[in-house]
């Protein structure tokens, strides 16, 4: 979900390219829901995480905002990963005040070994019992900023999933095994084949459509996009123990919909506060979305906004997936909020052109690993002020072919001053003399869009496959 409660803009490819309209909202939802519910009385909703952080109103609640609304959607269980943001003891405050389970098989204290979270749950229904083993997003603990797992340790999965599934087939009698998984399409393709068991695997974290399962061995996958603008049904006929027939629908939340009139009215008191949120900031001519892995037009209005305000050889931010796109025409200060909620501080650090290089090689293996599990989700890192030429099936510390810096050839010994947002531009591993520069990105942004109205974005093509 990402923290969308209301309708917003959504991405769609279409013969002439991007294609926008606007999806989604736990009103809508909950409709969606309903109506289901009244065909299929036998039925368990599951959240694949990334629920507590996203939106501007979600984050500044650090969460808090969604818990009556999620109280009221009936779910039986989730898995997390920007759950982590606030911290493992934020985290743990807001599922203690909810009506379902964190599941997470792979989340273990640091100090003394013990799981975090149930590692699974066994759920009756259709005179089933149902057994969901969670995994939680395994990168946490290694790209993400170090707050979000503090004490914490991360696994992915490999040895705790054939051992639940084993556990949850002999000793918890369970009739079907499911895995909530928040490690990503490739990456649950990967654990599935390795270890075979499951039935079914809801999977998260790549924002994939899939309009049909993926077979993974006898284990049916389905992921169902993101932020709320779809959501999966997948109906299972079982017999002798055995999944002999499916019936699956990705189902647009369309804006045809009818919402449904206490859930918005609820939604619509939470978000009273946020109304200045709503404010034209500026007008922009080019659709802005992060819908591309290599480049994408919502990054490079970040990082020139970035470049407009602080003076630096190269600019950074992460590759991130989520954000609803902003199609062209004007734009409201929500629109900032939600490519970048946490409004970090922009800052400046020294990198040698041999860190720069490692950093981006680093960057391109945790994209196209041809191991999954070394993928460490998201997309290239964006980057302005260079140009890669690099091979994306090449082996990894080999897919870089020729780097520019400011047109001129990278130069391993000269040291550049990189500008940044967040740890995930600039892993802290990299560089020295870190400052900051008090000037914090979405008043940057703002600032930018002043300055350029309408905005029209042009591709920097710093990134090229070759």
């Amino acid at each position: 979900m990402h923290g969308y409660l209301n309708l917003h803009q959504e991405l769609f490819y279409g013969p002439s390219g991007p294609e926008y309209r606007p999806c989604g909202g736990y009103a809508r939802i909950a409709t969606l829901l309903r109506q289901w519910r009244e065909q299929y009385p036998a039925s368990l909703l599951f959240d694949g995480g990334d629920t507590f952080h996203g939106t501007r109103p979600v984050v500044d609640t650090k969460g808090e905002i969604l818990v009556p609304i999620l109280n009221e959607l009936n779910i039986a269980g989730m898995t997390a990963h920007w759950d982590f943001a606030y911290g493992p003891a934020r985290l743990r405050q807001l599922v203690d005040q909810l009506n379902y389970p964190l599941l997470a098989a792979n989340v273990y204290d640091k100090v003394s070994g013990e799981l975090v979270y149930a590692p699974y749950q066994v759920y009756e229904t259709a005179g089933l019992r149902v057994g969901v083993i969670g995994l939680a997003c395994p990168i946490v603990d290694k790209t993400m900023p170090a707050h979000f797992g503090e004490g914490l340790r991360f696994t992915d999965g490999t040895a705790e999933l054939p051992r639940y599934v084993a556990e949850l087939r002999g000793a918890q009698r369970a009739d079907l095994v499911v895995l909530l998984s928040h490690c990503g399409f490739p990456q649950d393709v990967a654990l599935l084949q390795a270890h075979p068991g499951v039935d079914v695997c809801l999977s998260s974290h790549t924002h994939n459509r899939l309009y049909e399962p993926f077979r993974a061995g006898n284990c049916l996958v389905m992921q169902s996009g993101a932020h709320g603008s779809f959501v999966g049904r997948l109906t299972l006929t079982v017999e002798g123990g055995r999944v002999t027939a499916h019936d699956h629908e990705l189902r647009e939340v369309g804006a045809d919909l009818p919402p449904d009139p206490a859930m918005q009215a609820r939604i619509d008191a939470a978000l009273q506060p946020y109304a200045s949120l709503r404010e034209v900031v500026g007008v922009t001519a080019t659709g802005l979305h992060r819908g591309t892995s290599v480049e994408c037009p919502a990054d490079d209005f970040l990082l020139a906004s970035i470049r407009a305000l602080v003076p630096a050889d190269v600019y950074f931010s992460n590759g991130w997936r989520y954000g609803a796109p902003i199609p062209p025409g004007p734009m409201q200060l929500n629109d900032l909020y939600d490519l970048v909620p946490m409004d970090p501080e922009i800052e400046t650090v020294e990198l040698s052109g041999a860190e720069l290089r490692e950093m981006l090689e680093k960057n391109l293996e945790g994209t196209y690993s041809q191991d999954p599990l070394h993928q460490m989700g998201g997309y290239v890192k964006r980057a302005l002020g260079l140009k890669a030429y690099f091979k994306a099936e090449n082996p990894k510390g080999s897919r870089l072919q020729t780097v520019f810096v400011q047109d001129q050839p990278l130069d391993p010994e000269r040291t550049y001053t990189a500008a940044y947002i967040t740890a995930q531009g600039v892993p802290p591993q990299f560089g020295r003399h870190r400052r900051k520069t008090g000037q914090h990105v979405v008043a940057a942004m703002r600032a930018y869009l002043t300055q350029h109205r309408p905005m029209v974005v042009h591709p920097h093509a710093t990134f090229v496959v070759v």
